[in-house]
């Protein structure tokens, strides 16, 4: 049902059907607010559907579902199919990081009583937006002993909050003459964790405090920061929003919440023809890059791997594998907000209501850097979507020179497949609370699972 609200389809009765789904997308989200945690959460669901770690095969046949992690960022879920590998797969790919702001590898230090964090923002932020709120940190430290430590601080009930600290307005005339993106500079951001001082200390005392704590609640040194990898995210679970409960608020719908019903489709999904697939991956809000990113090697090796355990392998049938494949680029779409709407033209901007939304191309103004999919492929994705009454629409990022953003869909094109995005439209992406409407979330999940029948 192109570009209709979804609404209107849910009645009392199978409206439970989408509340029931949002709830158990919140938890994940809450408590999914680095990559590391969307992998945990990954596998044990994986797990709980009957999946098995593919280390653990020495064949494969159809029918059998098997996933793959990678350095504890990545995750790759397959069910194979009956047809050959050869045919291709079908392929549902969203990632898990999304902008935050990580600690520097030297990040202690003390100015006058206060204990603050060095940090580095992490993907397209906009910096103000991060001050003054409550912020948590997840993450690992690494000792040279190959002892891990795992981080959370700030979203137990007991646990206390971190933060940012800003100008008073009374004070804050001059700062007030600076554009948006001066107002509050990355060498700003620093997070303040501390004011109490060490006893009988004369150097430093707040900052020996608080290695005091660190010492003492899990056995790491100072050294022990340039070894770890520590984000800030902002504090407290997804919530509902709204006074009609439509929507969910929280940091980390880009693009978690295309991960997760991306992963749900698969494990959800029917008997399929094709080997059917959703991989999860890492560094998309920087460009795909490094070993857990999209550009890896990482997801081709998969493939490898699936066909050596399920027939004679050979180069040749990896390319044609990866060639006659088509994917989903699992990632949101910028939804259409009432009080900026000069920034998107109406006849092709996403709305929050109207389901899952495809985007032909993304990239910047001449569809720099863009992924722009074929539209026999698209023709094929309206059928499937038609008979099975999913609602979606199609949008662009913005006016043609507004600006501009990009997905992991180029990456994947790279290998000759059929490629499109396609996610769930939000409001205010990349700030710390991120908005999404309850009926897209489902919609979509719905879509994945239609195209994984059908593809």
């Amino acid at each position: 049902m192109y570009q209709e609200y979804a609404w209107k389809k849910y009645n009392d009765k199978n409206l439970s059907e989408v509340t029931k789904f949002n709830e158990e997308y919140k938890s994940f989200l809450t408590k999914g607010k680095t990559e590391r945690l969307c992998v945990q959460q990954a596998i044990a669901l994986c797990e709980s559907a009957g999946f098995k770690n593919i280390k653990e095969c020495t064949t494969l046949n159809a029918g059998d579902k098997v996933y793959a992690v990678n350095k504890n960022k990545n995750i790759a879920a397959f069910v194979i199919g009956e047809a050959p590998l050869t045919n291709g797969l079908a392929i549902l790919g969203a990632h898990i990081d999304s902008p935050r702001i990580d600690l520097k590898q030297n990040p202690l230090y003390e100015a006058d009583t206060f204990v603050y964090l060095d940090t580095h923002y992490y993907g397209g932020i906009i910096k103000y937006q991060w001050v003054t709120i409550p912020l948590a940190m997840y993450g690992v430290v690494v000792k040279k002993d190959g002892t891990t430590v795992d981080i959370e601080i700030g979203d137990h009930p007991q646990d206390p909050v971190l933060g940012i600290t800003d100008l008073l307005p009374h004070l804050a005339a001059e700062k007030m003459q600076k554009t948006a993106a001066k107002v509050i500079e990355g060498e700003g951001l620093d997070i303040l964790i501390g004011s109490m001082p060490l006893e009988n200390e004369e150097k430093d005392p707040s900052k020996k405090m608080i290695l005091k704590l660190l010492k003492d609640k899990y056995n790491i040194e100072e050294e022990d920061f340039v070894s770890a990898e520590l984000e800030i995210v902002p504090a407290g679970p997804a919530r509902d929003f709204g006074l009609d409960c439509s929507m969910v608020a929280g940091y980390g719908h880009d693009d978690r919440v295309c991960a997760y019903t991306s992963l749900r489709a698969l494990l959800d999904a029917p008997k399929c023809e094709k080997t059917i697939c959703a991989v999860l991956v890492d560094k998309e809000e920087i460009g795909s890059v490094g070993a857990t990113g999209a550009s890896s090697l990482w997801f081709e090796n998969c493939i490898a791997e699936i066909i050596d355990l399920s027939m004679e392998y050979s180069d040749l049938k990896l390319r044609k594998a990866l060639t006659n494949s088509v994917m989903l680029s699992s990632d949101v779409s910028a939804g259409l907000d009432p009080l900026y709407p000069s920034v998107s033209e109406r006849r092709n901007v996403a709305f929050l209501g109207k389901g899952i939304c495809f985007n032909k191309y993304t990239g910047s103004r001449g569809k720099s850097g863009c992924n722009d999919a074929q539209p026999e492929f698209i023709a094929k994705l309206r059928s499937m979507m038609d008979n099975d009454g999913i609602h979606y629409q199609t949008s662009e990022l913005g006016k043609v020179d507004q600006g501009g953003g990009g997905t992991i869909a180029y990456i994947l094109a790279n290998y000759n497949m059929n490629v499109i995005d396609a996610g769930v439209p939000v409001l205010s992406m990349h700030a710390p609370m991120e908005i999404v409407s309850k009926v897209d979330v489902y919609e979509a999940y719905l879509a994945y699972k239609t195209f994984l029948k059908n593809a």
